[in-house]
């Protein structure tokens, strides 16, 4: 199976073509990957004709950018439209929901509060209209092993008295990064099709997360600073998503420990 992997620069793109025993093509934009083929998803034309280059038998799309629109939103649009039915796993995100005191479900309709949420949210419409059977894999923040996330980023550049703070108004359900390429190389081959849920089942506070990330990193957890910060509980219930797995997503407390 030749699997076509957009962002595999990215943090967790390059996780999806390090675990895929399958035939890959990982693609890049502006950071060059050994054996990659540059892509610009923006451009149709282009992505047209890397399609036909490829002929991919499966397609994970995990590329955006946050604050480009035309990345996030009109990227998977093209991505869909040239895959022409070719299976597609277009990788999305918590925020495309805005925030209540219940668990968003998979049939849960978006409400996003932020542009980077409205980007894709629209790019989920986008492909639901285009290819009603690829799959639209939410997940949330995602967490590594060697401190290469935003999240850890973040955190370490706080304990060196960077500014910034840790808000403890935002809830979300952090997913180890491993156990996230792993469950959408197995929802590539599945017959799963719409939203799936992909997110860790622990819901933490963006605080609670980053002491769980310093204590692990060997710093000291309580001189992070933090902040209420807007509210927003953005939880995701992944447990249809977790029947149809066999990789367990685990909870954060059991990848980030001590």
């Amino acid at each position: 199976m030749r699997v076509l992997v957009t962002g595999a620069a990215g943090f967790l793109g390059s996780e999806v073509v390090r675990l895929a025993g399958h035939e890959v093509v990982p693609t890049y934009y502006s950071q060059p990957v050994p054996g990659g083929v540059r892509l610009d998803v923006r451009d149709r034309g282009e992505v047209e004709d890397v399609m036909r280059k490829v002929r991919p038998d499966g397609i994970i799309h995990a590329a955006f950018r946050q604050s480009d629109w035309a990345t996030t939103a009109d990227g998977p649009a093209n991505i869909a439209l040239a895959a022409r039915g070719t299976r597609l796993v277009f990788v999305s995100t918590d925020v495309v929901f805005g925030g209540r005191s219940e668990p968003y479900d998979e049939d849960a309709s978006p409400c996003p509060d932020t542009s980077y949420g409205a980007a894709k949210a629209a790019a989920e419409t986008a492909i639901r209209a285009i290819d009603p059977s690829a799959v639209i894999a939410r997940t949330s923040l995602i967490i590594g092993y060697d401190g290469q996330s935003q999240s850890e980023r973040f955190v370490h550049a706080l304990a060196a008295g960077e500014p910034g703070a840790l808000y403890t108004g935002n809830i979300r359900c952090p997913v180890h990064v491993t156990d996230l390429a792993s469950a959408l190389l197995e929802l590539l081959e599945s017959d799963v099709k719409g939203p799936a849920h992909v997110a860790g089942p622990q819901a933490v506070t963006r605080l609670e997360l980053g002491r769980l990330i310093a204590a692990r990193d060997g710093l000291d957890p309580h001189t992070l600073p933090f902040t209420p910060g807007p509210p927003s509980d953005v939880r995701l219930d992944g447990t249809l998503t977790q029947t149809m797995l066999r990789t367990r997503l685990r909870a954060v407390h059991e990848f980030l420990t001590v």
